[in-house]
């Protein structure tokens, strides 16, 4: 993943941030993120969060709407390959081939809006299809 530098919402300077930053430090510390770091911009507040213990970018920069529709996308997702009995590994070979993409892309962190709801609607046909 590609560390980024200028926001792609609104062309303003990235920076790599504490949690402190981004949630507050009580909050942070609540959340058990006071170690971790984000990729933040300082104009518009667009940012992604890194591997746990890193500086390596989980996906790419999403303002508010898109990181609630990953989170959305993840809640779906997660119970639907959960429910299955897969493993991580699994589901995500199996998304990748649903999309067409490689394995590499196939990560909800870099989706866009209509990749989050392909996922979403996939995941509710799939349990549509079980249940029948």
């Amino acid at each position: 993943m590609e560390i980024p530098e200028i926001c792609r919402y609104c062309g303003g300077i990235v920076r790599l941030v504490p949690a402190s930053m981004v949630y507050g430090a009580a909050s942070a510390k609540r959340l058990k993120l006071e170690k971790e770091m984000f990729y933040q911009c300082q104009n518009c507040n667009a940012r992604v969060g890194c591997h746990k213990g890193t500086t390596r970018p989980l996906g790419n920069l999403a303002n508010e709407v898109l990181r609630l529709k990953r989170m959305e996308t993840h809640r779906v997702y997660d119970a639907f390959w959960k429910r299955r009995g897969m493993t991580r590994t699994q589901a995500y070979k199996w998304l990748a081939e649903q999309l067409q993409l490689t394995e590499s892309q196939a990560h909800i962190g870099s989706f866009e809006m209509d990749q989050c709801q392909m996922v979403i609607d996939l995941c509710k046909k799939m349990n549509q299809e079980e249940a029948a």
